[in-house]
């Protein structure tokens, strides 16, 4: 059994919560947060997509720390997950990583890609793991896609395109361009980082874009540019009326079919191949969170370090998202840097 210390209970660390009562092997037995109310469970975050941050977990049942130090430092906590402000991974991680823990790090990894480094530098010299919770690697729709770029069962892709588009979620954190980075950062990276995933890191990047509810980028769209490969396109952002609610989609046209999801019709993978009626996949129902955790306590248990999503890979999304920003802001394409 791995004995988990969630630090955070906004969104994310609720919904963390939530999904380790669905994992095998682990318990939670501790939660920080500096707010009163939600060590108490008074006050709660909702999420944009229906299922996050339910509640479900009974905070009283397990030790209470009003500063995330406090936890890291619980000889009974094995594993530290970290849900803070953005600009706080770095510094907790680092500390969670000296003291020998195990370290999970809500997305994305760091506010820049210089701290990522440096938790990067930390983690190759501490006894404990650590992984970055990239969430779409481990969605059910986006590993079908996965799967079937891998084995090439209808060809090669010849164009994908990502959306990741909705209202802005409201609360000081997203509408400060300083703590959140923009949709850029906090929303748009999602997709950034599964086509990395896909594809491979991309040459360069174009990238067009504007700022609206804060004074970083709320709403872009992006061409990666891969010389021998894909046509690769997502667009992303936050900047949506109020009543516009959330889309996730992605439309992949391979040589022999055209795969396309939406979450917002129920969830549905639909898959179209010449000669045949349009038709439905099946698909495991449910979000990324549960197989994530699952997926991070199975390699604590048996000491095989995270492959599926390393240190390296999200620090290296890092460096793409801040190329995509650049060529927002010059007008121009952008190299995208390769994490040495």
């Amino acid at each position: 059994m791995v004995n988990v210390g969630v630090i955070g209970l906004g969104v994310m660390g609720t919904t963390h919560l939530d999904a380790y009562a669905s994992v095998a092997d682990a318990r939670v037995v501790a939660v920080a947060d500096r707010d009163p109310a939600k060590l108490r469970g008074e006050k709660t975050a909702g999420g944009v997509i229906q299922g996050q941050a339910q509640g479900g977990f009974d905070l009283s049942k397990v030790k209470q720390y009003a500063q995330g130090i406090d936890l890291i430092h619980d000889p009974a906590v094995d594993l530290v997950d970290i849900c803070l402000a953005t600009p706080l991974h770095a510094e907790y991680a680092i500390h969670a990583l000296k003291a020998g823990k195990h370290v999970l790090i809500e997305k994305p990894l760091a506010r820049t890609s210089e701290e990522a480094s440096r938790i990067i530098e930390t983690a190759e010299t501490s006894k404990g793991m650590a992984m970055c919770a990239m969430c779409m690697r481990f969605w059910p729709a986006w590993v079908w896609l996965k799967q079937a770029v891998d084995s090439g069962r209808y060809g090669t892709v010849r164009s994908a395109v990502f959306r990741r588009v909705g209202s802005h979620p409201g609360g000081p954190f997203y509408s400060s361009g300083e703590l959140s980075g923009g949709a850029i950062l906090d929303l748009h990276l999602h997709d950034t980082d599964f086509i990395q995933h896909l594809f491979g890191i991309p040459q360069a990047v174009t990238s067009n874009g504007y700022k609206k509810i804060t004074d970083h980028i709320d709403h872009v769209t992006t061409f990666y540019h891969y010389p021998d490969g894909p046509h690769v396109v997502a667009e992303g952002g936050w900047a949506m009326a109020d009543s516009f609610g959330f889309r996730m989609t992605y439309c992949v046209n391979f040589q022999n079919a055209t795969a396309e999801f939406d979450i917002s019709n129920d969830e549905s993978l639909t898959l179209y191949e010449p000669g045949k009626e349009p038709h439905t996949v099946g698909i495991e129902t449910g979000m990324g969170y549960v197989p994530q955790l699952a997926y991070f306590i199975q390699c604590i248990q048996t000491g095989k370090p995270p492959t599926r999503i390393t240190l390296k890979d999200a620090a290296q999304s890092l460096l793409i998202v801040e190329a995509e920003a650049r060529s927002v802001e010059s007008g121009q394409t952008q190299n995208v840097p390769i994490l040495g």
